[in-house]
């Protein structure tokens, strides 16, 4: 890339502002990460992020669109009342609205909400276990987990309330019968979380082939794994500043035109 094209990608819309646009940059490589990874499902699930301001707005991908195609001009804003503020030749997926205005709606911090039907993921939602602490990497999520029972296709508005009910203040969330779901303050957060959700998921899948059971560990140590990651301030640092940059990198290094 010149510097003449990544100094295009830097230049931010004058209809929107700085924040607007770095939120857009942020939700879109997030979609591409998604995709990067695996856990797309054609045009279907879907990840939100909050427009920074006092409105309950928020960004949503544009039904009909690849992840890998997404692009932060591309995007969606939506109200709470799923009116579309900005123009598009795309709708949005109307089950994706359901899921991701409940949480925006009732969870300040919602910045950003990622939902995925990964195999892995759904497979573990489907089992009456649920995810179990049989290793470290689920320690990162059993402690901030909830659950939601399925209710069909998420089309009904009524079923928000239920949702937002128990999901509480967790932020990983299983729902049966469906996929994965994380939530986050920001896109490189919520990010992160369901990079340990699914890989937990995948990882207790692999373990169940190998047998009926996992190696035995001690309730003190699940504890002192899940107490390092109650600190949720110090979590969203490691995130932003850690692991995000880098992730974007790479996304520069393959293909940048997610910053469009």
């Amino acid at each position: 890339m010149s510097p003449a094209e990544a100094a295009r990608l830097r230049e931010v819309p004058s209809d929107m502002t700085e924040a607007e646009w770095e939120q857009r940059v942020n939700l879109a490589a997030c979609y591409r990460l998604v995709a990067l990874y695996g856990w797309d499902d054609l045009v279907d699930t879907h990840i939100s992020a909050r427009v920074p301001g006092p409105e309950h707005h928020f960004l949503i991908n544009p039904y009909g669109l690849m992840f890998d195609e997404i692009t932060a001009s591309s995007l969606v804003k939506v109200d709470l009342d799923g009116n579309q503020l900005t123009e598009s030749p795309y709708k949005i997926n109307p089950a994706g609205f359901t899921i991701h205005s409940a949480i925006h709606e009732v969870r300040e911090d919602a910045g950003c909400v990622i939902h995925l039907h990964t195999p892995d993921g759904t497979a573990v939602a489907s089992c009456m276990d649920g995810l179990l602490p049989i290793n470290q990497t689920a320690h990162f999520v059993t402690g901030d987990l909830a659950y939601h029972d399925y209710e069909g296709v998420a089309l009904d508005h009524d079923e928000r309330p239920r949702l937002q009910r128990d999901l509480g203040d967790k932020n990983h969330m299983l729902l049966r019968n469906h996929g994965t779901l994380t939530v986050g303050r920001t896109v490189a957060s919520a990010f992160e979380r369901m990079y340990h959700l699914e890989r937990a998921c995948t990882m207790q899948v692999r373990t169940k082939m190998l047998g009926p059971t996992a190696y035995p560990l001690e309730k003190m140590v699940i504890d002192k794994n899940h107490d390092l990651i109650a600190n949720r301030d110090a979590m969203e640092l490691r995130s932003t500043k850690l692991v995000w940059p880098p992730l974007l990198r790479k996304l520069d290094r393959i293909d940048p035109s997610y910053r469009s």
